[in-house]
């Protein structure tokens, strides 16, 4: 990283091909160092598409280097590439709660994907990742709200959690008003003990 600081940016052209060639001959540690390098780089709308090429990666260090702590995807990545890395960060079970920008950049194609992914889960009978919920919340809707209560009603404790702090983060009147029916829990978001932040501690 420190090298490639070093790099002169005066000839855009220049700059952009030994960036280019420098990513093209990579070897995994070195294609995750360029990826983390992301934010620092000059031209910073030059290296989009190859953002989106990263998120198709296979490569878990690769995929962790652009998807976790890096503000770069939420800055430049357009709406169909951020929510393909978001989905990518699920479906790889990611600690998405480090991703820069979740709330920033959630959106309503996202939420609905999601929801339609946690469908999926639960009739093959798999868990969903309670991170999931973060992104559903600012865009519940009487469909989506019914997902919601079936989390709130979960046995699992870190579930009921994020459905409260889903109808927390709602717009949807009656997500509020279910929130009310645990005025503990209710408390412990309205003092900030509980949080998305405690979300994703509690799952790493």
């Amino acid at each position: 990283m420190w090298w490639l600081l070093q790099l002169p940016a005066t000839d855009k052209p220049a700059y952009i091909k030994h960036i280019e060639t420098l990513f093209d001959t990579a070897e995994m540690n070195e294609l995750a160092a360029l990826y983390s390098a992301l934010p620092l780089l000059a031209f910073p709308e030059a290296w989009t598409l190859r953002t989106a090429e990263g998120i198709r990666s296979n490569i878990g260090t690769v995929l962790e280097a652009i998807m976790l702590n890096n503000p770069y995807p939420a800055q430049h990545l357009s709406e169909a590439a951020w929510n393909q890395l978001v989905l990518k960060a699920i479906f790889t079970d990611k600690p998405v709660g480090r991703i820069i920008g979740l709330d920033q950049r959630a959106n309503a194609t996202l939420a609905a994907v999601l929801v339609d992914y946690a469908h999926e889960r639960w009739a093959a009978g798999r868990t969903v990742n309670p991170m999931l919920w973060r992104l559903v919340a600012p865009f519940v809707n009487e469909t989506s709200f019914n997902d919601i209560k079936r989390v709130w009603n979960s046995e699992q404790t870190i579930e009921r959690e994020a459905a409260a702090l889903a109808c927390a983060h709602a717009n949807f009147a009656p997500a509020r008003e279910l929130l009310l029916q645990d005025p503990a829990l209710k408390a412990e978001i309205d003092g900030d003990i509980l949080n998305w932040d405690v979300i994703t501690a509690k799952l790493n």
